[in-house]
């Protein structure tokens, strides 16, 4: 396994597979800056299935153990269940997990299981549909978003993780609502503070919610207790009610980082590998793969970066943004 300058091994790598995106969500990719006539990558730009195929089992051999596609919306990326496929099937990978929206998952869930997907992650920022479609910025029912989460469930792709990110003055008092919905069913909410992901979506410390006054006030209401991590490097914090009806996770990158275990690497649709979500720039690996390179080159391509990560952007602002020209969420990847 590779470490860093600060011994973090490179345990999963989160792989975004289109740039593109069905929904317009403000904290990610605002309708004013991705509007009708924004210029996504064309095809030939993305990394063909067989290109991803092998930079995972390259990753594998080198320790990785987690897989995460994302986008962007990847569900939107065609034939998306051909490349679980391939995917499912590599040894050492030991959890492949996807990243969406929701949109279209009640349809793929079957497909995507059948072909190997372990786990799913579905957004979800209201179950109030006005405030849905306030962050959303598009007309779509939180109905279909619940019942594309059951029938990930239903499809074995579970737990099902439920994303929501919090903000001051648009859905930060609906932590407790969210929290009730989930609680009994199996499925993990996981509340996410307000990032400064990009440099489009208007973020303010102002418009953070803290975790700790998220978990205040959930435990108001039903007691909790902290759980330790299911694994190094986790982001979420976990919490137990203590009635037994569940967990929640609580993601704290603004007000408690944890750079310090950090172990992933994201790679774009277009095949630059990033060491940090605020990253300013990326390592192209799309060149070499295309020019012939050997797996040993590619080899030597990683080891090369990860060993000189030194990132720790969110340990480092205190909670002031840097203003650096940091890359959109939307083109790394959650």
């Amino acid at each position: 396994m590779l470490f860093d300058t600060m011994d973090r091994p490179l345990r999963d790598i989160r792989i975004s597979v289109t740039d593109r995106c069905n929904f317009r969500c403000t904290y990610c990719m605002p309708r004013e800056v991705f509007g009708k006539d924004y210029v996504f990558l064309p095809r030939e730009d993305l990394l063909t299935f067989e290109e991803i195929e092998r930079v995972v089992r390259i990753f594998a051999g080198l320790g990785t153990e987690k897989v995460r596609l994302t986008g962007g919306e990847p569900l939107l990326r065609r034939g998306i269940e051909d490349l679980v496929g391939k995917l499912s099937v590599i040894d050492g990978i030991n959890d492949l997990a996807l990243t969406t929206n929701g949109s279209l998952l009640a349809k793929k869930a079957p497909a995507l299981a059948a072909a190997g997907l372990d786990r799913v992650t579905v957004s979800l920022d209201s179950l109030d549909d006005t405030v849905f479609r306030i962050m959303s910025d598009v007309d779509f029912p939180v109905a279909r978003v619940l019942e594309a989460i059951d029938a990930a469930a239903a499809a074995g792709l579970t737990p099902v993780k439920v994303n929501a990110v919090v903000q001051r003055d648009i859905n930060g008092d609906q932590v407790v609502d969210m929290a009730k919905a989930f609680r009994g069913t199996g499925h993990i909410v996981r509340f996410i503070e307000y990032m400064d992901v990009g440099t489009s979506n208007g973020w303010r410390m102002d418009d953070v919610v803290p975790a700790r006054e998220i978990v205040a006030a959930i435990n108001e209401r039903w007691p909790i207790e902290p759980l330790p991590g299911a694994h190094p490097g986790e982001v979420a914090n976990r919490w137990r009610y203590l009635d037994g009806a569940g967990e929640i996770g609580v993601i704290a990158s603004v007000t408690e980082p944890f750079c310090g275990d950090c172990s992933r690497l994201r790679l774009s649709s277009e095949g630059r590998m990033f060491t940090c979500l605020f990253a300013t720039g990326g390592t192209d690996l799309r060149g070499p793969l295309r020019s012939g390179a050997s797996d040993d080159e590619i080899t030597e391509l990683i080891t090369a970066m990860w060993e000189r990560r030194e990132d720790r952007y969110s340990e480092e602002r205190s909670g002031i943004p840097l203003g650096l020209p940091k890359v959109e969420m939307s083109y790394i990847g959650g």
